[in-house]
């Protein structure tokens, strides 16, 4: 990971032999910034005050720039126009009149072997699910420049398929990041490609794979019955022969019946959601475990990279998930009850059905329970939690609710999603 802002301040301060009492005097920044900054207490900085700083160091403003993927992914104020700077560049390039992208992109080795792209964004993929997104932030930009390149140098033919369908893959990492960061007009971006992608290379899967994280961005965004078509009318299209489908094409195919019915739900449309999710379960119970120890590399792959976590257990999750927004808390712990763990399923997918519970606790009036929960959560994915607004109302819930002083882990989790540094 490239330098922090604040490793560039430190530097650059001592070269120029000041003190952090002196920098702040001369730039009219506060001490306290200038050290939360070089201690690491603050990753990212507002643009102003950034500027403040490198005028009274005699340097570019840009001299200061550095990583602040950190800070984006606790969702530190003022991270947002630096935490996310190589990914729009990379999405959303400044073009000169003669069509060329302005500025730096990341250096991309002149050869290119197919298994080193695939490890690249396995790589990624692998961080993403263990919600280190710091480190997504910073690779994402090399994984699509890598990815471009591939499809550049591979040319027509069978070669420029394979690269072409790995191309989509690399866009869908970058998609599902953003949707976990809230960046949903840039993760429509990136989908867009991943789609693009998919369809020159004449791939289902990956078309089939890209088009359910569009859903669930379609989701986020209240375009409910637009999902519920996407999702049904692509199933439909890709719908396998259960006795001969490949698992990825199984695992293809489910995940869209589980955004359908996911549509569906919301959509007061009980009945369809439950159609799907029961043609979902004999899709799933098809598939068995055999994504969890794939014999066929591109089975291989597509676990690696596609973040496809259909399974029974997965059905299940949804089936809770159902219950939720059908506004039966009783109903969704009943069903969570039943729910095993899987290898299947992804930590992401995991910890959104613990909020599922969080939130079945508080409407039963265990608002107690409901804390532990998400105390937990903290411990394991507190960047993950940060993120979800789903979360921040849950915890305001409880806060609202208490009769007695807040409690200690109360305060704590207050402390996390509200966190101002």
């Amino acid at each position: 990971m490239e330098p922090t802002i604040g490793e560039h301040l430190a530097r650059i301060r001592r070269e120029s032999t000041l003190t952090q009492e002196q920098l702040a005097e001369q730039a009219a920044v506060s001490v306290e910034t200038i050290k939360k900054l070089e201690q690491g207490v603050r990753k990212s900085a507002r643009i102003p005050t950034l500027r403040k700083l490198a005028r009274a160091l005699g340097v570019p403003t840009s001299a200061l720039m550095g990583s602040a993927a950190h800070a984006q992914a606790m969702r530190e104020p003022h991270a947002e126009p630096l935490g996310l700077v190589g990914i729009r560049r990379a999405l959303a390039p400044a073009r000169g009149l003669d069509g060329q992208p302005v500025g730096p992109r990341p250096p991309v080795d002149g050869d290119l072997p197919v298994e080193h792209v695939r490890n690249l964004i396995a790589d990624a993929n692998r961080a993403y699910h263990a919600n280190d997104y710091a480190t997504v932030i910073s690779s994402v930009p090399l994984v699509l420049a890598t990815a471009d390149a591939l499809v550049e140098r591979s040319g027509a033919g069978d070669d420029g398929q394979v690269a072409l369908g790995i191309a989509s893959y690399a866009y869908q990492l970058a998609g599902r990041l953003l949707i976990q960061l809230r960046q949903l007009d840039l993760a429509h971006i990136a989908l867009d490609q991943a789609g693009t992608y998919a369809r020159a290379a004449d791939d289902q899967v990956a078309g089939a794979s890209a088009t359910a994280h569009l859903c669930w961005l379609l989701l986020r965004t209240g375009r409910i019955a637009e999902v519920e078509d996407l999702a049904a009318r692509t199933a439909d299209t890709v719908e396998p022969r259960l006795s001969t489908a490949t698992p990825r094409a199984l695992a293809a195919w489910g995940v869209l019946l589980l955004k359908g019915a996911a549509a569906a739900a919301r959509n007061a449309r009980e009945d369809d959601a439950r159609s799907m999710l029961t043609l979902a379960a004999a899709g799933a119970g098809q598939l068995g475990d055999r994504l969890t120890q794939p014999d066929d590399p591109a089975d291989r792959f597509f676990v690696d990279v596609a973040g496809n976590d259909f399974s029974g257990s997965g059905v299940q999750l949804m089936r809770v998930e159902t219950a939720v927004i059908a506004s039966q808390p009783d109903r969704a712990l009943d069903l969570a009850r039943e729910v095993t763990d899987s290898p299947q399923v992804t930590p992401s997918s995991r910890q959104r059905h613990r909020l599922d519970v969080a939130w079945s606790y508080v409407e039963t009036g265990r608002p107690a329970d409901a804390t532990a929960v998400l105390m937990q959560l903290r411990d394991v994915a507190p960047a993950w939690l940060r993120q979800q607004r789903y979360a921040r109302e849950i915890v305001q819930s409880i806060a609202d609710g208490r009769r007695r002083a807040m409690s200690a882990d109360l305060a704590a989790l207050t402390s996390l999603m509200d966190r101002q540094v």
